[in-house]
């Protein structure tokens, strides 16, 4: 399985870590290293995450990581996933 992210995904986060980087740099660093371990396990978690808020769609769940939600999409006929968007709650 492969998992790709949204341009929209890649700049929010980049804005995230940009804002959080100006607090406590050692903190972002920590926030997206789980991320990114949240992320690679989701081929092997995605059945336990719940059906997105945002999408009335049951091939798109939410991942609740700290203060933000992590859509993403379930591509079964490319037996991939998708990273849609990085949203605070």
């Amino acid at each position: 399985m492969k998992i790709f992210c949204t341009e929209l995904y890649e700049t929010q986060l980049k804005e995230i870590l940009e804002k959080f980087s100006k607090e406590d740099f050692s903190a972002t660093k920590v926030f997206k290293t789980y991320l990114d371990t949240i992320i690679i396990n989701i081929p092997t978690k995605a059945q336990k995450y719940k059906k997105s808020i945002y999408f009335n769609d049951d091939n798109i769940r939410d991942i609740e990581h700290e203060a933000f939600r992590i859509p993403f999409y379930i591509d079964s006929a490319n037996n991939s996933y998708l990273i849609l968007a990085i949203i605070e709650k």
